[in-house]
């Protein structure tokens, strides 16, 4: 095989996990991932991406407090929300969303069911770590661009350990409650979390992939 293939092998395994097991992932695993994905490009090598990273207990507290903060408190990321998904983009996230609901028996329509569902976003998901995704302030959208990039760095090289991942912006939602919890300075946004462990492979929420745009759909040609 190629390496090309051996990339794509590893890009099909990769997908979003909602449901983990208990299982912790050693920290020398986690290690290994972070120095892996660090390997990424960023402008003028500025790597302005740090992370708060949570195990064990810690893990339990943060997710307790969050489910319960979450189901109070509106929403007040440091990064605008999308002020909309047009044509396709919406199309495509809603795609995703009637594919996870029908993973997990949420019927079209139950609204109380499908807000339950979006609230296990603060749950964590049942992951045993939880990575919190910061750049500085100062870098702006370009710091948050390079950051992008060390997060899917971040989900394939814990691909290849065989650990699980989901990058959540939701999290990122309850940006003033997380900086007070983990005491993140002013000066950083916070841009979303990584929720990881290993997949629960039995349960229905992970039992669905979502698929890709064709490459005509991505590259406009000019010869």
């Amino acid at each position: 095989m190629t390496q090309i293939d051996n990339f794509n092998l590893l890009l099909d395994a990769r997908f979003s996990c909602r449901a983990f097991t208990s299982r912790p992932v050693p920290q020398v695993t986690v290690e290994t991932i972070v120095r892996t994905a660090q390997k990424v490009p960023s402008w003028c090598n500025a790597q302005p991406w740090q992370l708060v990273v949570t195990a064990g207990a810690e893990t339990n507290r943060f997710r307790d407090a969050l489910f319960a903060a979450a189901s109070t408190t509106p929403p007040a990321p440091d990064l605008d929300w999308p002020t909309g998904y047009p044509g396709v983009y919406g199309d495509r996230r809603r795609a995703c969303g009637f594919q996870l609901y029908d993973a997990v028996g949420v019927t079209k329509g139950d609204r109380a069911a499908g807000a339950a569902q979006m609230m296990e976003n603060y749950r964590l998901f049942g992951a045993p770590h939880v990575a919190i995704v910061t750049s500085p302030r100062d870098l702006g959208p370009y710091g948050a661009m390079d950051t992008g990039g060390f997060v899917t760095a971040f989900c394939l090289a814990a691909q290849a350990e065989g650990v699980a991942t989901i990058p959540q912006a939701a999290i990122a939602a309850q940006a003033p409650f997380v900086r007070t919890y983990f005491d993140i300075p002013d000066d950083r946004l916070i841009l979303c979390a990584i929720s990881f462990g290993y997949a629960d492979a039995d349960h229905p929420a992970n039992s669905f992939r979502t698929e890709r745009a064709p490459v005509s759909d991505v590259i406009v040609w000019r010869e």
